[in-house]
């Protein structure tokens, strides 16, 4: 048993999973009472409270693994399903409400807890059952008159879906507010403190760990989803991460141009083949907070020539962006500064010719790279707050895919996702176009027909002055190679590595 401990530990050059405090959700609490005491002038007391349902699969029995309401998390740091949560705005007083659970959940779901024990694990004020919540509400605002609830819902930018509000029974005896908590909560949640930054780090740095193993341990001939299972498996094993961030997207060959590759319909299925590019979009999620890490390489561990080329047109781009980004700077502006620098670097590869500037008018950019640039990171993948009431998003094609066009803010946490990609029903259109068929050499893409695409993606913390990259994946061409071909990472002697691949760069024209 010892041996086994030990050789656990080995497999993974972090340490163990971080306990999590809950002083980061009684943090959350304070900030948003913060800001809710700042937009309202109202002396009266109000509450508020929302909470998250466990769900069986259609009309079985059987119930899906459950994860907390993102906001609910943020606010409480509650793993179990079925709670509701309130916080008196007038004094910062948080109460959590619990269900009321059977006799015979003791023989089948475990241990019935006491409400002393929730009280005491979510460092809350009060804890009550559910069946009290209109009785506790009413007597903690002193019963002489309606309480007023702050209900969260809202518009979520990113999916279009509203956050369903609480409802409780005899909400009559209730003043309800449903316009006010979700901006000002979003706002909350868009800024990290340094607990929430520290869990973010973590899931990058098992996500990383676990795409180096991936790329170790990818060969020709292997199914996508034999990538996704080491990868799931990395994150668990070592990581204590059960959840993923989002469904994992392990594409390769031509599979690799379907942006939200992995669903259902595209199951991570195909068989990998000598040649191919594997684009593996795949991060992992820690107590709610998650990672979104994008790697892209060659299958059989080496780089041809024109993988190179788009592999270092998107590389260029993702460091261009990382370099320009600090608190003030216009996030559409970082997506033109990437699309731009891709074509630059395409042009010289003879891919597409013409001035880029008249690209850019022309929107060629988005022909290759038809999505936004990145988004917001935290307890949600696509964290909210990319668009308020008063912005309007861009129509252009690739711009309007931006998933928000903020100006950069110090505590953000973002990802830098470039892409170049092949993909017949944009290009094809772009090409009979008499206004943008003169860009392309058509000789050239026919030659890239079947290749896919490339994407590289950071999790990037915006600084004072500056950015931090959360992300510690290898990244230059000659580290992917040196780690698929067996050396440890970090690379520890990176210097002769460097020399030798960029002999062998030089000497196949690539630069």
């Amino acid at each position: 048993m010892a041996e086994e401990r030990e050789a656990i530990s080995m497999a993974s050059s972090l340490p163990p999973p971080p306990q999590v405090p809950m002083e980061l959700h009684a943090e959350n609490r304070s900030k948003l009472i913060r800001s809710l005491r700042e937009h309202l002038t109202s002396s009266s007391r109000p509450l508020k409270g929302f909470g998250g349902e466990e769900k069986t699969r259609y009309c079985t029995d059987h119930v899906e693994l459950f994860r907390q309401e993102s906001y609910f998390a943020y606010l409480f740091g509650v793993k179990e399903p079925g709670f509701y949560g309130a916080i008196d705005i007038s004094n910062g007083k948080s109460i959590l409400f619990a269900p009321r659970l059977p006799a015979d959940y003791a023989v089948w779901l475990g241990e019935i807890k006491q409400l002393s024990y929730f009280k005491e694990m979510y460092m809350v004020n009060m804890v009550c059952y559910t069946d009290e919540i209109v009785e506790v509400l009413r007597t903690h605002h002193g019963g002489s008159e309606k309480p007023l609830l702050f209900l969260l819902y809202g518009l979520n930018t990113d999916s279009n879906n509203f956050s369903k509000p609480a409802e409780l029974k005899e909400m009559e005896k209730f003043e309800t507010d449903l316009s006010t908590l979700h901006p000002i909560l979003t706002e909350c949640r868009i800024i990290k403190s340094d607990l929430e930054l520290s869990l973010i780090q973590y899931a990058n740095d098992i996500s990383s760990e676990a795409h180096v193993e991936v790329m170790r341990k990818t060969r020709a001939g292997m199914k996508e989803y034999q990538l996704e299972s080491i990868f799931l498996h990395h994150i668990y094993m070592y990581g204590g991460c059960r959840h993923c961030s989002y469904t994992c997207i392990c594409a390769t060959g031509e599979n690799s141009s379907i942006l939200h590759y992995g669903h259902a319909a595209a199951p991570n299925d195909r068989t990998l083949k000598d040649g191919d590019m594997a684009l593996l979009d795949m991060g992992a999620e820690y107590n709610f907070y998650g990672s979104d890490i994008t790697c892209s390489f060659p299958v059989n561990g080496k780089f041809t020539s024109d993988q190179r080329l788009i592999y270092y047109a998107v590389l260029k781009a993702h460091d261009a962006v990382i370099s320009a980004m600090k608190p003030g700077v216009s996030w559409l502006d970082m997506h033109k500064l990437a699309e731009r620098t891709i074509l630059e670097s395409l042009k010289i590869g003879g891919i597409i010719i013409g001035d880029v500037d008249d690209m850019m008018v022309e929107r060629i950019g988005a022909v290759f790279m038809p999505h936004g640039l990145g988004h917001f990171l935290g307890i949600d993948t696509h964290d909210p707050g990319g668009y308020t009431k008063e912005m309007e998003r861009p129509k252009e094609p690739g711009l309007r895919s931006l998933r928000t066009i903020r100006e950069l803010q110090e505590g953000m946490v973002i990802t830098v996702e470039p892409g170049c990609y092949f993909i017949d029903a944009l290009l094809v259109p772009a090409m009979e176009n008499p206004n943008t068929s003169k860009f392309f050499c058509h000789k050239e893409i026919a030659r890239f027909k079947s290749f896919g695409g490339v994407r590289i993606e950071s999790d990037v913390h915006v600084t004072s002055n500056g950015a931090e990259n959360l992300t510690k994946c290898p990244r230059e061409t000659w580290e992917i190679e040196a780690v698929m071909a067996g050396a440890s990472w970090p690379l520890l002697d990176k210097s002769s590595i460097h020399s030798e691949n960029n002999g062998r760069s030089q000497s196949d024209g690539t630069q």
